[in-house]
């Protein structure tokens, strides 16, 4: 009994309803129009959607139980140690920083639009990065391993990424004059969107989501950023306003000609939980072995992946060129 009363309150605790329950419980549904009562109330969308993509995914045949199985593992080893990290850190970078800001933002609309664009950028910086300097994919590519896209690819983060990315966009946005109070809410609206981005066809078909996907990023934009396709490689970086994607020419359509292959480019098997969590730093560490010389060695952390202390260079970048170059795009 002890051991189903267990796995029920985390089941709860997964769906994010317990702050939710205790406010219905205690009669008090005034609170819910407070800001801690609107969180209880959103929190438990994405959890909810994951069982009904995975309901509908059984029922289209099509059940993604490979990526279901290792996202969940994931998401208990990630359970408590990265979340925790992440808030030290970024309690840290607020301390750290925000006597540097050369102004300070208040709690207005429009320096709310001023700290999204901050944050979306140093949201860019993070997710860029994570892409191009080898050591910083070692942490990203768990997220990038699985081969179909559902809402649990939202849980499949490495448990050092959360706070790497909070540092940096923390940095940034305090750096930037960014008040706290405004941070938190940015954070907590696109984390919430940042999950909804990676709904997987069993849920949603088409996910341009009609006119907004001119106006925002949407989860079509997200699938192109998750596949393997020469074309679509180290692309759409950003989560819910493209602009910087746009500025910095990173930015790509979904071509409804080719098929999104979901995952990456290493040999790997997406269904082993030790290689989707530890599969590139055990690449890396190879390669840095290696490597001949120390500068060898530190190219091999520093430079995007696929880059080759011979000349033999695969990096994403020289994939898609070719393949722009090469005309198989289609008009």
């Amino acid at each position: 009994m002890e051991i189903l009363e267990t796995l029920f309150n985390e089941f709860i605790s997964f769906l994010g309803i317990t702050r939710a329950l205790e406010l219905l419980e205690a009669g008090d549904y005034k609170a819910f129009r407070t800001y801690d009562g609107i969180v209880s109330l959103i929190a438990p969308i994405i959890p909810l959607l994951v069982i009904l993509e995975l309901i509908l995914g059984l029922i289209y045949k099509n059940p993604q139980a490979k990526v279901y199985k290792v996202n969940f593992l994931i998401y208990i080893f990630n359970r408590f140690v990265g979340r925790f990290i992440a808030i030290a850190m970024v309690a840290f970078c607020i301390g750290l920083f925000q006597h540097l800001a050369p102004f300070q933002t208040s709690f207005t609309w429009y320096w709310f639009i001023y700290a999204y664009i901050v944050w979306e950028f140093g949201h860019f910086l993070y997710h860029y990065w994570g892409h191009k300097v080898r050591l910083f994919w070692c942490l990203h590519s768990t997220h990038h391993a699985p081969e179909n896209m559902n809402l649990t690819v939202t849980y499949a983060h490495f448990f050092l990424e959360a706070p790497y990315a909070d540092t940096i966009r923390t940095t940034v946005c305090i750096l930037l004059g960014v008040h706290p109070e405004l941070l938190f809410l940015i954070m907590f609206i696109d984390g919430t969107y940042g999950a909804f981005i990676h709904v997987g066809e069993n849920l949603l078909k088409d996910g341009r989501l009609g006119f907004l996907h001119k106006i925002i990023l949407t989860p079509s934009h997200h699938r192109v950023h998750h596949a393997r396709n020469p074309l679509y490689m180290d692309t759409n970086f950003c989560n819910l306003l493209n602009i910087w994607d746009r500025v910095f020419g990173t930015y790509q359509d979904e071509d409804s000609t080719i098929k999104v292959e979901y995952g990456i480019t290493r040999k790997m098997d997406s269904g082993n939980f030790l290689d989707v969590y530890f599969g590139e730093i055990v690449a890396l560490f190879k390669d840095v072995y290696k490597a001949p010389g120390l500068k060898n060695k530190l190219l091999y952390m520093l430079m995007p992946p696929g880059w080759d202390h011979k000349g033999d260079h695969k990096t994403a970048r020289l994939i898609r060129d070719r393949y722009l170059m090469s005309g198989e795009i289609k008009d």
